[in-house]
């Protein structure tokens, strides 16, 4: 056998990316070359920085089929590589199986158990660790410390830190540092101003770390003058000083210490260095400043693989994608190999088009350049097939995954919730516990809102416990996530309190609540807290006036509604979209102001799109307007001719006035184009469980319960006054048959079965796909005072809160 001593790691692996480099491992086997340990070491490196962890298992086996047991160093390599893989199953079988282990080893396995939030574990370890007689040193501390920090975990970080302080380490500047790190992590510089104050020698580490904590928690002037200091201390900062300060600012808010900053770089003449311009590239572009990115990266007189990725990522962070691909031709014909970071952009920038082929195209330069199988590429594809609805393409590359983290999960769950496939994400949710993979404020927020469209509330209270439990309940982001939740699952008082407990610090959470409030036709409410934002000092966005416009539609505050429209530019300097237009063509039409609804979309400033008309044909069909529904349906059918809720609305408006031979006319068109309605359901969740029913549904175990029930129901309310509205029945029947169907519409089902199976006292709450029709909601008004119980039902529209033989809506729907 020919010794690998006499071929260079260097010959064999340069140039090479792990794949390419593994392939032709195997390819040395038939010509006897043995390598050597330090081989493996180079490729376990690699696998760890490139995050791919099949292709490290693949050099595992192929160590293992070597015959030869790795040494210490390499066991160490070993370990590290599926520890920062996420992998912490075949680290601890590394681990374990190690004939010899020193601190490196110890100190390996305890960061991974507390990089993923498994503090219990990561004790256990260290109280092992000194009972096989290691003690504790600085690197220990040092590792846990960054480990807890990364993960966000204060709690943990102060029991090391007491920790340190028992073993004597606290004067340790290596120790004092990873103290630094943890609690400007987490956010409590009040605490590393302490730890900073009392460190007995301070180098240019600590200084980086909390100057880049001050920058990261907004403190800029702060972070100014402790550089000046470090200035007076006699370290000059470096390129490491100014690459943390750079890192931690992303927000537009930032852009003026950016622009400091960066004079300061320029000062010390570090404006050609490759890191700092790559920190600098990456700063202006998160604060939106890309014009100032690309400035510099055409001044750069040296781009390494980093300074062309930040370009690239600032392209994509900026919608900017067609700048993006054009940036990664540059890249090619620089011949400029990709890795993980250009797969993520490049992946991200495809999600920008209409069309998937340049996402698929993608992926294949991934598949080549033995990418694919990293977890981050994984995850941007994964979330680039959702965003084009392509779910069971994202499905494979989730099952073919070897490592999923909670970002793998998050993608697969949100891609789910956003095409509308809850049932689905909820499924993979429970998975995600089963797996005990970290829950985060992106995993709520996807959840909540998968309870909130089945309308689960049982299952909403649980996943709020979780929050609570796992400290996410004054999150922005989940807090918006729970008011929709509660208010989608007709709780507008738990979605009120929901909006007392959580951050109000941006319009976020406000947008929640002003349109819960619209959803539950509490129009005044809804103005009340657009008033309470402005007080707070909350600038509304193009959101919020979607929602005050809305709130104003459904309670008719026609008057408002028109002054909030006019104020928009006016006083606030947002410009209308379309989605406002639409709402005060709602806001109009729902009035039976047609002509003035009409006055609106003649007056807008761009063409009007099929949501426009679509709009105004709903309110031609409520106000019975057939000539101006022929008008808007005219434009509808040329923008969307294949679109089954034009027709729809239409036949609609025909049956309304008896058109019976144009009603024909148009259902035959429909069935040309293979054109077909959606069927009403309603649902009801009782014990847990959904029961769903269509009209005139016999299927459930209890039909035959509910039927007699119905029965016995129609008749009593008919007693009280209930007229059957035959008018909603569009069809050319006699009145007896009419009246039949309106008896057995899914909702009224839904209802009886609710009686029969809720307790007393309890409100019903009845959910259904489409709009409820007018003598549904006439009938409900009479069931909620014969049976004396609340009713909450929710259509596709709005809310109804029946009680006492009244409506919420004040019978303005």
């Amino acid at each position: 056998m020919i010794s690998s001593s006499s071929v260079s790691l260097g010959d064999l692996f340069v140039g090479k990316s792990v794949k390419e480099a593994l392939e032709f491992l195997y390819q040395t086997e038939n010509f006897g070359f043995a390598l050597k340990q330090t081989a493996y070491r180079f490729l376990f490196r690699r696998c760890s920085e490139t995050q791919s962890l099949l292709l490290g298992r693949r050099v595992h086996c192929h160590l293992i089929k070597a015959g030869s047991p790795p040494d210490l160093y390499t066991s160490n390599t070993l370990l590290n590589m599926y520890v920062r893989n996420g992998d912490l199953g075949d680290a601890h079988q590394v681990f374990d199986g190690m004939p010899q282990r020193d601190i490196v080893s110890w100190n390996s396995i305890i960061a991974g158990y507390v990089g993923r939030g498994r503090n219990l574990e990561g004790c256990q370890l260290l109280k092992m660790m000194r009972r096989d007689g290691f003690g504790f040193d600085q690197y220990t501390f040092g590792t846990i410390l960054k480990s807890s920090g990364s993960a966000g975990d204060l709690q943990f970080g102060q029991q090391i830190h007491s920790l340190v302080v028992r073993t004597g380490f606290h004067g340790n500047i290596f120790a004092s540092s990873a103290l630094l790190y943890m609690y400007t992590k987490c956010g409590k510089m009040d605490d590393a101003e302490v730890v900073f104050e009392f460190m007995p020698e301070k180098n240019a580490v600590s200084w980086n770390t909390m100057i880049s904590g001050c920058a990261q928690t907004c403190k800029g002037e702060r972070a100014l003058q402790l550089l000046d200091q470090m200035e007076q201390e006699g370290i000059i900062p470096d390129q490491a000083t100014f690459a943390s300060i750079l890192s931690s600012l992303g927000d537009p808010h930032s852009l003026r210490l950016v622009k400091q900053i960066h004079a300061k770089i320029v000062k010390f003449g570090l404006h050609f260095d490759v890191v700092v311009g790559n920190s600098a590239i990456t700063a202006y572009s998160e604060c939106e400043s890309i014009e100032d990115a690309k400035l510099i990266f055409n001044q750069m007189k040296m781009l390494d693989l980093v300074t062309w990725n930040a370009m690239l990522a600032g392209y994509v962070c900026n919608d900017q994608s067609v700048e993006a691909l054009g940036l990664f031709a540059e890249m090619q014909c620089h011949d400029v190999k990709l890795d993980i970071y250009t797969c993520t952009s490049l992946v991200s920038a495809c999600c920008r088009f209409e069309h998937s082929e340049e996402g698929k195209t993608c992926h294949g330069l991934a598949v080549k350049a033995g990418l694919e199988e990293s977890t981050p590429v994984s995850n941007a594809l994964i979330a680039m097939y959702a965003n084009f609805a392509m779910m069971d393409e994202a499905l494979k590359l989730f099952g073919k995954m070897q490592y999923r983290d909670n970002v793998s999960w998050n993608s697969i769950i949100a891609g789910y919730s956003q095409c509308g496939l809850a049932e689905e994400a909820m499924k993979l949710y429970s998975q995600m516990l089963l797996h005990r993979v970290r829950l985060d404020h992106y995993t709520f927020s996807s959840v909540l809102r998968c309870c909130a469209n089945l309308a689960t509330l049982q299952w909403g209270k649980q996943i709020h416990v979780s929050i609570i439990k796992l400290g996410f309940k004054a999150h922005l982001f989940v807090g918006s996530a729970l008011i929709y939740m509660y208010s989608r699952c007709g709780m507008i008082e738990d979605a009120s309190r929901a909006f007392g407990e959580t951050s109000k610090s941006g319009p976020v959470t406000w947008n929640s609540i002003i349109f819960a409030y619209a959803q539950h036709g509490q129009g005044e409410s809804a103005i009340d807290i657009f008033k309470l934002m402005q007080e707070a000092g909350i600038k509304p966005d193009h959101i919020t006036f979607v929602g005050i416009l809305s709130a104003c539609s459904h309670v008719g505050l026609v008057e408002e509604g028109s002054y909030f429209l006019m104020s928009m530019d006016a006083k606030y300097g947002i410009k209308p979209r379309m989605e406002h237009f639409a709402c005060a063509i709602d806001l109009f039409g729902r009035a039976g102001l047609l002509q003035r609804a009409k006055l609106v979309i003649d007056s807008m400033p761009f063409k009007p799109n099929a949501m426009i008309w679509k709009t105004l044909l709903g309110a031609c069909r409520a106000h019975r307007d057939i000539d101006l529904a022929k008008y808007a349906a005219s434009f509808l059918l040329e923008l969307e001719p294949n679109e089954h809720a034009t027709y729809i609305l239409l036949s609609n408006v025909f049956a309304l006035h008896g058109e019976w031979d144009e009603l024909a006319q148009l259902k035959r068109v429909m069935r040309e184009k293979g054109l077909k309605k959606i069927a009403g359901c309603s649902w009801v969740e009782v014990k847990n469980i959904v029961h769903t029913f269509n009209a005139e549904d016999r299927s459930h175990p209890q039909a035959k319960a509910i039927y007699e029930k119905l029965k016995v129901l129609m008749k009593q309310i008919k007693g009280m006054g209930y007229v059957p509205d035959t008018e909603f029945v569009l069809h050319n029947l006699d009145e007896e048959t009419k009246e039949q169907h309106l008896f057995y519409h899914s909702e009224k089902l839904a209802v009886v079965f609710a009686i029969l199976t809720v307790p007393k006292g309890v409100t019903i709450r009845i959910m259904k796909n489409l709009r409820t029709c007018g003598d549904c909601h006439t009938a409900f008004k009479f069931i909620s005072k014969a049976i004396d119980r609340e009713i909450v039902m929710r259509d596709a529209n709005r809310f109804h809160h029946f009680k006492s033989g009244t409506c919420s809506c004040g019978d303005y729907w």
